[in-house]
């Protein structure tokens, strides 16, 4: 069973990494079938929205940018939370963090919070 800290890595590096193969395997392992990611802009359910929620941003960012993470993992029982960054290597333009939810050692919910 994954822990909290591997569930983020695998979120933020597989799940929204460049690896579109690594993707559905990735969601597969680290969320439940139902589980829900919202951001600032909308939100989602299940492994078929999450991945194409990923696959949408990706496609639509220039194809330099990728996430990195931004700070230390927090966790907490059932739940955790890593900040990380996005845009070019080693020049980010934006920063957020995500939080999950986990229930069984599966991500059950993803807020992902962008710094304004």
């Amino acid at each position: 069973m994954a822990t909290t800290a591997e569930l983020l890595r695998a979120n933020l590096h597989q799940v929204f990494g460049r690896d579109a193969a690594l993707r559905r395997p990735a969601i597969e392992a680290s969320f439940a079938a139902e589980a829900t990611f919202t951001d600032p802009e909308h939100a989602t359910q299940g492994w078929d929205g999450i991945e194409q929620t990923a696959a949408a941003f990706l496609d639509a960012a220039p194809a330099d940018f990728v996430f990195v993470e931004d700070g230390p993992i927090y966790t907490g029982t059932g739940s955790g939370a890593l900040p990380w960054a996005f845009g070019p290597a080693g020049a980010p333009v934006v920063h957020g963090i995500d939080i999950i939810t986990v229930r069984d050692g599966k991500i059950v919910a993803l807020n992902t919070l962008v710094h304004q």
